[in-house]
């Protein structure tokens, strides 16, 4: 049986139905074929069996070529699974030609290609399958061969009813089976929306945000630059005071680092590219973006464990990238300023790390919540360092979860594919 269809993310709609259709029709042939061979075994019918081997037979190879057709990436679209209907109705009306034409208990069986069509398709493509299953019921009232008698009346009428069953148990799995995967296929295709929107959403808050912090990185230059130089000339004129000169180094630290955030800023506003594309082993990378994090934080302990195939493998010095981990840290530090842990491993296509904390957890509404909204649990926070870190990451095709551990805090796992960033 075909997997049900959030098994099946890598085909697109068109292509979940036709294997759905697929997977019914080898179904179908099944059962006509075990069909006839009662017909004529059990119930001892005279059926034409040479042209209906040949009916049948073009069926199977029509659905050995659909299945090689699966394998294609190209979309399967509506006219396509239109005409994929149209030879199954072809087959149905050849098999009916050959056993009795409408007299037949399975000429009901029209009815689940129009059925299908009208689920599935536009309206037009419903009414042309309406109009062409009427045109073959009618023309199989004039045109048939018709069944011979078995000269038992109350065995003819009991086959007819049993045939009428079979007929009414196919239409109903098959009915059934449609129904229940287009509701399945409704729902996914409300929560693809939902998570659409969400997402639009979030991404013009990312985008209002990234505007104004371009605008005022460009605005905080001058007034950095004045900063450093009088912290320059006081510590010119204080040198001999050692406590103090030891707070204007801090202090000038702090100055360059701001500078080159700025920096970074207008490189990845499309001003400059302040890495150059450069790239670097991705264990020296993580141990950089720590390095420059802890320039902001001296006073919170982070420790640092990860592991993977060495060498390590290559990254481009993606800004955003280390950014994202910079609000991921500074969210951790914040609810357990006495330390934080970065736990995580590689391998050739994936990174995965954790940032851990030991403060107090976070709600479920805020698990929830996590990214996709500015929800913040500090007192004067804004809530927007986790939804940009999300967006970011998630550009590269990664995804950010929040979590409350086992043992008390909370734990952010960051789960990333490499071939985006790979150098």
């Amino acid at each position: 049986m075909t997997p049900p269809p959030d098994t099946l993310p890598a085909l697109d709609a068109g292509a979940r139905n036709l294997k759905r259709l697929f997977v019914l029709r080898w179904i179908a042939l099944a059962a006509t074929a075990g069909a006839v061979a009662a017909a004529k075994q059990i119930a001892g019918v005279d059926l034409p069996l040479a042209p209906l081997v040949v009916v049948l037979g073009a069926a199977v190879v029509l659905n050995a070529w659909t299945g090689m057709r699966l394998r294609s990436p190209r979309p399967v679209g509506d006219p396509e699974l239109f005409l994929q209907l149209l030879a199954d109705v072809g087959v149905l009306t050849g098999v009916l030609y050959f056993t009795g034409g409408w007299s037949n208990s399975f000429v009901t069986l029209f009815l689940l290609p129009l059925m299908i069509a009208a689920t599935l398709l536009p309206a037009r493509h419903a009414w042309a399958m309406a109009g062409i299953t009427f045109a073959c019921y009618t023309l199989l009232g004039f045109f048939y061969l018709p069944l011979p008698h078995i000269h038992h009346g109350e065995n003819e009428f009991g086959l007819h009813v049993i045939g009428m069953w079979v007929s009414f148990a196919l239409s109903a799995g098959v009915i059934a089976y449609f129904v229940v995967h287009m509701a399945q296929s409704l729902r996914r295709r409300d929560r693809e929306l939902a998570t659409a929107r969400e997402n639009a959403l979030r991404d013009s808050q990312v985008l209002a945000m990234g505007t104004l912090a371009a605008g005022a990185a460009h605005q905080l230059g001058t007034p950095l630059a004045t900063m450093a130089v009088v912290v320059r000339e006081l510590e010119r004129s204080h040198g001999a005071d050692p406590t103090l000169n030891q707070d204007l180094r801090e202090l000038r630290t702090q100055i360059d680092h701001c500078k080159r955030i700025l920096s970074d800023i207008a490189a990845s506003a499309g001003a400059q590219r302040a890495e150059g594309g450069s790239s670097q082993p991705l264990d020296e990378y993580l141990a950089r973006a720590i390095e420059n994090w802890q320039a902001l934080r001296p006073g919170v302990n982070v420790q640092c464990a990860w592991e993977g195939p060495r060498p390590a493998p290559r990254i481009v010095n993606e800004l955003t990238l280390g950014q994202s981990l910079v609000s991921l840290l500074d969210n951790a530090a914040d609810a357990s300023p006495e330390g934080i842990e970065m736990v995580g491993s590689w391998t050739p296509t994936m990174l995965s790390l954790e940032i851990r904390d030991h403060g107090a957890g976070v709600s479920p509404e805020i698990v929830r919540a996590a990214g996709r909204a500015a929800i913040s649990t500090k007192p004067d926070g804004h809530g927007v360092g986790l939804m940009i870190a999300t967006a970011a990451i998630e550009r590269f095709g990664g995804k950010v979860t929040l979590m409350n551990r086992a043992g008390g805090g909370a734990c952010t796992r960051l789960d990333l594919p490499l071939e985006r960033i790979a150098a």
